[in-house]
């Protein structure tokens, strides 16, 4: 195979990490040249995460400005991809996931009429709205993706029914998998020590985290849960690592006030966030990354949402929905905290997210594309 350069676009934390392990894999393969092209889409956190991995992208476009609009974002992302992609000269361009520069990067390379390679692909909760915008996005690049790397075989079964060709579809695993075992000895440095303290003690604690924002009107309820919790159970430590939104920080900061449980702290950078998952005994979140890393960690996820497109850790029993009602999320917690059969059943399920191959799974079905290309 004469040698292949793929443009790798990504503009969030999530994405470069579960990039992270294809760019590596990559970097080794004589088959293939990467040019990597990260939007700034979220800056602070990328900035972090880059330089936890020893990373330099080789285009860095700073499309971020704070409080912009998502319309606002999204022209500028067509701009700048869109100019970027125009003057590479690439092979094929890889995205991942389901956020603004997922979409318009897949939409600018389509438009530049170069492949589209999609990393976890076939996710859906089928509710166009929920999560939005990322049920949309995702949607949006199944419609112009040449090839599609699922994480699980019900991606792979969602994609199908979508009438995707079987032939553009590969199961792979998820990445994120792959990037825990990287990070496996990776050193640990909490800079908030009221983090560390909770997370290296030996008492028992929930680890929270709620950033969705079709969640935002429903924080009230989430703190009267964990304002119930903190009494109920006193033995119990709660953290609650926020980044970047006063309006959240504002609906938690009454329970520091009424409970010397409550540890309210700052962003926590990947590594420790990882450690912070591995040590809680249980986590209450909305996130969706949370729900593929927590459940490799042998963690109970109880989920802060309605609906998820992660659909295959409920069924393993990785994962339980609560939504964000006030008895729902504290019936959860009390039965995993006081029954140990039924934390038992959590803790030890298999999750569904691969073998930590993920990487080199999906660079076989690159390689393939390709050479069905040529054939």
């Amino acid at each position: 195979m004469v040698k292949k350069r793929l443009g790798i676009v990504y503009g969030t934390r999530p994405e470069f990490i579960k990039l992270w392990p294809i760019i590596r894999q990559l970097q080794d393969d004589p088959d293939f040249s990467t040019v990597t092209i990260c939007t700034g889409q979220h800056r602070e956190m990328l900035d972090v995460i880059h330089n936890t991995f020893g990373f330099t992208p080789d285009y860095h476009l700073s499309v971020f400005q704070k409080n912009q609009h998502l319309t606002d974002l999204s022209a500028k992302l067509f701009s700048s991809l869109g100019s970027t992609l125009r003057k590479l000269d690439l092979d094929a361009v890889v995205v991942q996931g389901d956020t603004a520069t997922t979409v318009i990067g897949a939409q600018a390379a389509f438009y530049t009429g170069l492949p589209v390679i999609h990393v976890e692909a076939g996710l859906r909760t089928d509710k166009l709205r929920n999560p939005f915008p990322e049920e949309a996005n995702r949607r949006l690049v199944t419609q112009l993706a040449d090839l599609h790397l699922a994480p699980t075989q019900l991606a792979r079964t969602r994609l199908l029914a979508e009438k995707v060709p079987e032939s553009r579809v590969a199961v792979t695993g998820n990445t994120v998998i792959d990037a825990l075992s990287m990070l496996e000895n990776t050193p640990v440095h909490f800079e908030d020590p009221r983090a560390e303290e909770v997370v290296e003690s030996a008492s028992p604690f929930l680890l929270v985290t709620c950033h969705r924002r079709e969640n935002w009107a429903q924080l009230p309820q989430v703190a009267q849960a964990l304002d119930h919790i903190a009494a109920e159970f006193p033995e119990w430590r709660i953290l609650l690592p926020v980044h970047g939104n006063e309006d959240l920080r504002r609906s938690f900061e009454a329970l520091i006030d009424r409970h010397k449980t409550v540890v309210l702290t700052g962003f926590l950078g990947y590594p420790e966030f990882l450690a912070a998952q591995k040590a809680a005994r249980i986590v209450l979140s909305d996130s969706g990354g949370v729900q593929e890393e927590s459940p490799a960690f042998g963690t109970p996820v109880l989920c802060m949402r309605k609906f998820t497109e992660r659909q295959e850790a409920v069924d393993a029993g990785c994962v339980t929905l609560v939504g964000t009602d006030t008895d729902a999320i504290v019936e959860a917690f009390t039965r995993l905290a006081t029954d140990p059969g039924a934390y038992a059943s959590m803790a030890h399920a298999a999750h569904p997210y691969g073998t930590g191959d993920a990487a080199v799974r999906s660079i076989e079905a690159i390689r393939t594309m390709f050479d069905k290309r040529t054939a």
